[in-house]
């Protein structure tokens, strides 16, 4: 008896992916206008980079936060951001800063009146750990990030530019800013919390989505070099036979992360959320949008960019 393994995508698929590139240009240019809109409007920074106080909670049972979040306000703390982590009995308390208060003292101060607020009779509350963010710590944390992105993104280029050409290593780094911006641009518009922890989150994005592209990239210059086929033929033979490897990585790093999402905590919530947001718009770009951006404009590739042989012969015939 004949055992076949299980299989999702056909051994040699032949979709023709560069037929929608127009279609996927667009959709691509609305996100990306949408997503910088977002950026614009503003994110809802957290403590990290605003600064202000931490306080870390435990009930002695388990405490609905909307119920922590309304005895805080009634005790002067509006706009308390509120969090239930753990088992649910743990609940961090974030605050910003009020006027003057940027020493320890003023933090211990701050903790013992959440503590008062949010302690019941029936539900007492303990301690577990406070901590003060200043702002100018905050305005640090946020330019070492964009110099960390900055430093990512001209390391792509010299990288790719190295390995394959120019025209590869501007369509990867478009693709990968385009899929940072779009994870980012979620962040603004859903008005979740942006930490340091969605920081780490979106300079992995930038990480995953570049490999998924090189991937790619290095099959279509095997195949520039092998086949005698139309750009267009070539970029859409790529695709299909990188495809199974693209979808199972990004599956397999997709259950992974939504595994910390689920059981993670409130304090990784953040970085896992973008992961995965960034694993799936990476993965479609890798196969939607990075082999089309090499069909247009200067970026446009032709099979004499990537045979050595014909860039030798070409400089052979321009010496004297």
């Amino acid at each position: 008896m004949n055992i076949f393994p299980l299989s999702f995508i056909p051994h040699e698929p032949r979709i023709d992916f560069m037929k929608m590139r127009w279609v996927a240009i667009i959709i691509a240019a609305l996100l990306f206008v949408g997503s910088i809109a977002g950026i614009v409007k503003g994110f809802n920074y957290a403590l990290d980079f605003t600064g202000g106080t931490v306080v870390e909670v435990r009930f002695a049972q388990s405490m609905p936060v909307d119920q922590v979040r309304e005895r805080l306000a009634a005790a002067g703390y509006e706009g308390a951001q509120v969090q239930s982590f753990g088992s649910g009995s743990d609940v961090l308390v974030r605050l910003q800063p009020r006027d003057g208060e940027t020493t320890t003292d003023a933090n211990n101060r701050t903790a013992q009146e959440v503590l008062a607020a949010v302690s019941t009779a029936e539900n007492p509350a303990t301690l577990l750990r406070t901590e003060f963010v200043g702002p100018q710590v905050g305005r640090e944390l946020a330019l070492n990030g964009l110099y960390a992105a900055i430093f990512v993104v001209v390391g792509f280029l010299i990288y790719i530019g190295f390995r394959f050409e120019f025209k590869f290593a501007v369509s990867a780094t478009l693709t990968t800013m385009f899929d940072v911006l779009v994870v980012a641009g979620y962040f603004a518009w859903s008005g979740l919390d942006f930490d340091l922890t969605v920081l780490a989150g979106l300079l992995a994005v930038m990480g995953f989505s570049i490999n998924d592209t090189i991937v790619v990239f290095d099959r279509v210059r095997e195949n520039f070099r092998t086949l005698r086929a139309e750009p267009n033929e070539i970029f859409n033979r790529s695709i299909n036979q990188t495809l199974s490897r693209t979808i199972i990585t990004s599956l397999v790093f997709f259950l992974s992360v939504l595994a910390l999402y689920l059981y993670g905590g409130g304090s990784l919530e953040g970085l896992a959320l973008s992961q995965m947001i960034g694993a799936v718009v990476g993965t479609l770009s890798s196969i939607f949008l990075a082999c089309p951006l090499l069909t247009i404009g200067f970026l446009k590739v032709t099979k004499q960019d990537l045979l050595p042989k014909a860039k030798d012969e070409e400089a052979l015939a321009r010496r004297p």
